[in-house]
């Protein structure tokens, strides 16, 4: 038995599960919001219990240390050298990485030179890494990358119709986000589809960042974010795919230049943009029960382009045998799920229970009838046993 941390390092956040391997029993978890402010929040939930401190965390680094010191006052590890590895999830891994890879120079190096296509998240997942090394410098780690899914793509699927020279010199290409969600719920699919020979999924990772892929045979054949996470369905704050010519309008009408109008596209756009109101599905839920039109129209955006992208999807792989609905809106709210299966019920003979729709709320299970020509499953998504697995696999089995 080992005991290994999955670290999931944002901007402002540091996101942590401490497992028992290989037995992948969940010893706690916890996390440290609003890092770089007086009034930061720490949490740690342990046998049950929870507990919140405000404080103030300066950096990343403090974080951890905090975060560790924590693990041995609440008596969870006797110090520090219970913990054997460390797994770290990283959002791009360009065309280097198709599979998770042991943390060294080299692959430090590559992130870091991957930043500009993932700004907010390959930044911040090397500074946590990087406060994990110090405190814990002969703890082994690997980074797990949320692209190394989507490697599977043929040319067709990720290539942009843009000069060739782009993608040659650049790197201008489809990668992809969600990857180790989308593995992980496309492992866990296969127990829905045990006499499908090659079975199709189109696996919905819905929540406030939200992604579509289609699965074959366990790999991605196509999926909707693109370049950066700005790409493919709308979401909480982001645009998703649009007309490329708006960027240059909008910076146009608003005297903006395009890195200010690129932020407004991933921050004050999606949900929050149309509605006025939230980036929240929850806040927009409540305002359309109040009669705020604008929130309406925002919902009715949102779920279209998930509907639409299934069916582009459908047509991608032939069919499909399970449609599947995980991540934060996808788990826990079963109005978006009944409405996306409103949309694409006509044309790809799909039906829902409405009670069973109703009955999950973050649990998993089967919601379409024995009628219905696509299974719809709700499972909810586990990226940090998947993080789990691969450090416990690679640096110490």
């Amino acid at each position: 038995m080992a005991k290994v941390m999955a670290i999931n390092a944002g901007s402002s956040s540091l996101k942590f599960k401490l497992y028992e391997m290989p037995e992948e029993k969940v010893i706690c978890s916890g996390i440290a919001e609003r890092i770089g402010h007086d009034d930061a929040i720490f949490t740690l939930k342990y046998q049950g219990d929870k507990k919140t401190e405000i404080l103030p965390i300066k950096d990343h680094a403090q974080a951890v240390k905090l975060t560790l010191d924590a693990l041995v006052k609440e008596k969870i590890i006797i110090n520090f050298d219970e913990i054997k590895a460390t797994g770290h999830r990283v959002v791009q891994g360009g065309s280097y990485f198709s599979h998770s890879e042991v943390f060294n120079k080299d692959t430090e190096d590559k992130i870091e030179s991957l930043i500009p296509l993932a700004p907010l998240h390959n930044a911040a997942n090397l500074v946590g890494f990087r406060a994990f090394k110090t405190i814990l410098p002969d703890v082994p780690a690997v980074a797990v990358f949320d692209t190394a899914f989507h490697q599977t793509m043929e040319p067709q699927d990720y290539i942009y119709p843009v000069p060739y020279e782009y993608v040659e010199k650049y790197g201008v290409r489809r990668y992809g986000a969600h990857g180790t969600s989308h593995l992980y719920l496309s492992n866990e699919s296969f127990k829905y589809l045990k006499d499908v020979k090659h079975p199709k999924v189109i696996s919905c990772h819905i929540g406030s960042g939200a992604s579509i892929s289609a699965i074959k045979d366990g790999k991605c054949v196509a999926t909707t974010m693109g370049l950066t996470p700005l790409g493919g369905i709308m979401m909480g704050t982001r645009t998703g795919d649009i007309d490329p010519s708006v960027m240059k309008y909008c910076c146009e009408c608003e005297h903006k230049t395009v890195e200010e109008m690129y932020q407004i596209f991933n921050k004050k756009s999606g949900l929050l943009g149309v509605s006025g109101i939230s980036n929240d599905s929850r806040d927009i839920m409540a305002a359309i029960e109040n009669g705020n039109k604008r929130a309406e129209l925002a919902y009715q955006l949102f779920v279209r382009r998930i509907a639409d992208f299934i069916g582009q999807y459908y047509v991608r792989l032939g069919g499909a045998d399970l449609i599947i609905f995980s991540a934060g809106i996808g788990e826990n709210s079963p109005e978006t799920r009944q409405m996306v299966i409103d949309e694409i019920k006509e044309a790809l003979h799909v039906e829902i229970n409405d009670e069973l729709n109703k009955q999950l709320k973050g649990k998993e299970g089967l919601i379409s009838t024995s009628k219905s020509a696509i299974k719809v499953a709700v499972i909810p998504t586990d990226e940090e046993i998947m993080i789990a697995r691969d450090a416990y696999n690679m640096l110490l089995k």
